[in-house]
């Protein structure tokens, strides 16, 4: 399918080019079964007759865009919506040094608008940010990060850029991430990528020489045929790229990580490779589309390198599209060796536990074969959407139909019902996830975190170690516990936790609940 969505100044929301859901309460197979129907209704038209709080695609494009070396970025809006920079500042700074010692941290500024700007419009202000951060600051891109109140008066953002590229030595590059417009926060990936398609993406300039010798010509070529684009994501650590890079280069294969944590040239670069390989569809299907129908690059999206089978899965595409099979299982016979000399001890430890997995959709799931490795038992998965790129990730799980599936952006009233009722032992759970679920007294792990590894074949090993180093000391949430009461009333945990979903399957759900508690 060509993809022409760059015409517009943002792109379609999720809900409408994926369908994806943002409400159900069911079980695995029936979110399965939703899926191949096309999401008839099930799960893309469910809505939810009551919010208590859900993610805005403004902070999450932050994540990207304030990854982008030699930049600087405008937040077009009130200054509350930059606090997500904020929070960023110091691990953004230690990634960006680690591919680059002389790299900056966070650059960034906002036009602030206020009550006055919002009647009388923000050009003006955004006109002087933009001039302001070229001349002082001179970064080789300006990202301007468009939110909902310069969408709702309607400034002419793109208009502005146009005019100010002709007076600027940076390049400018809008980003029209207004929170508003989706209730899907992983549009957000998709707005920073249409920015990035628009201003960043093309053909490099090369100098064209009069004559080349043949040798330089046959080691370029062979360069640019083993060049593999790693399209990597916020929640991806420097130890996962490590080990992506292992498994790769084994296969002597040359590896780039991008867009986090690249520079503005490696967009022109990367059109220069054989292959753009997605460790998450949720995030990267978009821009690679894009780059096959535009540019014809071709890609892989079909799995995520979490949990040995995934990886194998993940290594043996990459392997196919080279021809390099007979190598990509020896080294998968090597790691099966080295993981089952070293995993037995954390079974023991393990075996038997139950346990529930929230957050990102693919990743849990991918997560979830872990779990099973180490003989534990999944109970539920809560996801924050539901669309097509997560059902190929169930491939690799076992009597997983009759298991708790909920979707929901945060809702932490819903959560904290389901915990309540399903009991699990131990919860593996989003980044900024904890607060509900720290009230329960349950031992919590992060689904991922900057300083760890997940991915990969050391990734099965490091979480294996992480979940018995959990279990052996979780006395801080038993206190929280012991002295913080569960924050809604007691007549909302003997309701259906679902009860405030419309158009969605709750019986199932409800069933599979009742079968849990206790």
């Amino acid at each position: 399918m060509a993809y022409d969505y760059l015409d517009g100044k943002g792109p379609p929301s999720r809900e409408d080019r994926l369908r994806a859901a943002i409400a159900f309460g069911g079980v695995c197979g029936q979110v399965k079964t939703c899926e191949r129907a096309a999401m008839n209704g099930c799960t893309n038209l469910a809505q939810r007759k009551f919010t208590e709080s859900q993610g805005c695609q403004f902070n999450l494009s932050l994540g990207t865009i304030n990854s982008l070396r030699n930049s600087a970025t405008i937040l077009h809006g009130v200054v509350g919506c930059g606090i997500a920079s904020i929070q960023n500042w110091g691990p953004n700074r230690a990634r960006k040094r680690l591919v680059d010692p002389k790299a900056e941290g966070i650059i960034t500024i906002s036009t602030n608008l206020d009550q006055s700007d919002v009647i009388t419009g923000g050009e003006r202000k955004l006109r002087e940010a933009v001039l302001y951060v070229d001349k002082e600051l001179r970064p080789e891109t300006i990202v301007v990060a468009v939110s909902c109140v310069p969408a709702l008066i309607g400034d002419d953002v793109d208009g502005i850029l146009e005019d100010l590229q002709k007076q600027t030595a940076a390049v400018l590059v809008p980003v029209h991430c207004e929170g508003f417009k989706t209730k899907l926060m992983a549009t957000a990936y998709d707005s920073v990528y249409h920015g990035y398609l628009k201003k960043l993406v093309k053909l490099p300039k090369r100098r064209s020489n009069l004559w080349e010798q043949d040798e330089k010509l046959a080691v370029e070529r062979y360069r640019k045929s083993r060049r593999v684009n790693i399209l990597n994501v916020g929640s991806i650590s420097a130890s996962d790229e490590v080990e992506i890079r292992r498994l790769l280069e084994a296969l002597d294969l040359q590896v780039t990580f991008l867009p986090v944590y690249a520079e503005p040239e490696d967009f022109q670069y990367m059109l220069e490779s054989s292959l753009n390989v997605s460790v998450c569809g949720t995030h990267d299907d978009y821009f690679i589309q894009h780059l096959e129908s535009k540019y014809g690059v071709p890609f892989v999206v079909d799995s995520m390198p979490i949990g040995r089978n995934n990886t194998d899965k993940w290594l043996r595409r990459i392997a196919e599209f080279f021809g390099l099979q007979k190598e990509a299982e020896a080294i998968i016979k090597t790691e099966h060796e080295e993981l089952e000399k070293v995993l037995p001890p954390y079974r023991d430890k393990l075996r038997g536990k139950r346990v529930y997995l929230l957050g990102g959709e693919i990743r849990i799931v991918a997560s979830a074969e872990i779990m099973q490795e180490l003989e534990m038992e999944v109970i539920g998965f809560k996801a924050h959407h539901y669309d097509r790129f997560v059902e190929p990730m169930f491939e690799s799980l076992h009597d997983i139909d009759d298991v708790l599936f909920s979707v929901a952006t945060s809702q932490p009233f819903e959560t904290s019902n389901i915990i309540n009722r399903i009991k699990p032992d131990i919860c593996v759970v989003h980044p900024g996830g904890q607060n509900v679920t720290s009230r329960h007294g349950l031992p919590l792990i992060p689904l991922f975190g900057r300083q760890y590894n997940y991915l990969g074949y050391n990734g099965v090993f490091e979480f294996a170690r992480r979940l018995v180093r959990r279990f052996r000391n979780w006395e801080y949430n038993k206190q929280i516990q012991a002295n913080v009461p569960l924050p809604f009333k007691k007549e909302w945990y003997e309701k259906d936790p679902f009860s405030y979903i419309k158009a969605a399957p709750l019986e199932q759900g409800s069933v599979e609940l009742e079968r849990m508690k206790g």
